[in-house]
């Protein structure tokens, strides 16, 4: 982890929307001490062709989890009734949902809230030091693919998988960028509403959005709000704190992104996800235990919040996390 500070740690407690989760970390020295930086790299644009060309989805049910579908419902309807433009609930729901199909979920199922971006395979989002295949730092995360490049730089892995707390903070995000550009025809403003995603450059989510005006989404309570992942307590240092462990062999819904050829990029080994602060400075540290990772040591690589996990990350070797909801690390 960057910068580890010894002694006293003071915890540091994040609240989800809506959520009554919070994820907590330990306090740092300054970011980076102790550890080895990664970055430099920019957005591929091999990842954007392929966004574009996998965003249709065929004809037949949309599927979506139940949690996570209702809380777009409930938030869909506060957006309308608080709205600058006019618009109904249902096309409020309509916008927000239009494009995670198309980002997570061409086959139609349920998108998974665990997805982990599959497309950048940029060398500065992969351990330097080489300690592991699966030590890789997937930028674009959950349902709607919040990349840390852009809706994702004040996310975390876990804000983001999280889909009850994600769908009411993009529900009002497309009805006010939607709202905003309502001086053009409807379709227009609608298609700058969904511009954070490039599988929504050719059309896909303007078809989807369609087709939600006349089917039903068939929902899904196999797909839980976290889509697998499960919320632990982990305690660092001495300190118990709230993370995430986020196993892709345990994904719920759509599972295509799990196939190791599904894109360029390596599928991670499981890892825990949790928030610190260090001086004021939010970070996310996502923390791989040897036994999952298969490398020689605990690793864990840092993001200070804010900044695009391609342009710098921190890689330190690790040995002091313990799962103690299963047991397991240094317990």
């Amino acid at each position: 982890m960057v910068g580890k500070q010894r002694g006293t740690v003071r915890a540091l407690i994040t609240v989800l929307a809506v959520a009554g989760l919070g994820f907590t970390g330990p306090a740092a020295a300054a970011a980076g001490r102790d550890g080895t930086d990664s970055g430099g790299d920019g957005r591929s644009p091999e990842a954007d062709r392929l966004a574009r060309e996998r965003a249709v989805v065929p004809k037949g049910p949309l599927h979506f989890g139940a949690e996570a579908y209702r809380a777009v419902r409930e938030a869909a309807e506060a957006a309308a009734s608080t709205a600058s433009c006019p618009i109904s609930a249902d096309d409020a729901a309509g916008l927000a949902l239009a494009p995670t199909w198309p980002e997570t979920a061409g086959s139609g199922r349920a998108p998974s809230p665990m997805t982990l971006s599959r497309y950048d395979a940029q060398p500065a989002l992969a351990d330097p030091q080489r300690r592991g295949g699966g030590l890789f730092f997937n930028p674009g995360v959950g349902i709607w693919q919040l990349d840390s490049a852009g809706l994702g730089a004040r996310e975390t892995a876990a804000t983001a998988i999280d889909s009850v707390g994600a769908a009411n903070r993009m529900v009002p995000y497309v009805v006010g960028k939607y709202c905003r550009a309502r001086e053009t025809a409807p379709d227009r403003a609608r298609a700058r509403a969904w511009s954070d995603w490039h599988a929504c450059d050719r059309g896909a989510c303007e078809t989807i959005f369609q087709r939600l005006r006349t089917e039903r989404v068939v929902v899904d309570p196999g797909v839980t709000r976290f889509g697998g992942a499960q919320p632990r307590t982990c305690s660092y240092e001495g300190v118990d704190h709230d993370c995430l462990y986020v196993d892709p062999r345990r994904a719920e819904g759509e599972r295509g992104w799990t196939a190791p050829g599904y894109g360029p990029a390596p599928v991670p080994a499981p890892f825990y996800v949790f928030t610190y602060d260090q001086g004021g400075t939010a970070y996310e540290v996502r923390y791989w235990l040897k036994d999952d990772s298969g490398s020689g040591a605990d690793v864990s690589a840092s993001r200070e919040l804010g900044v695009n996990a391609r342009t710098k990350l921190t890689w330190s070797a690790e040995a002091g996390l313990c799962d103690t909801t299963a047991d397991r690390g240094a317990c």
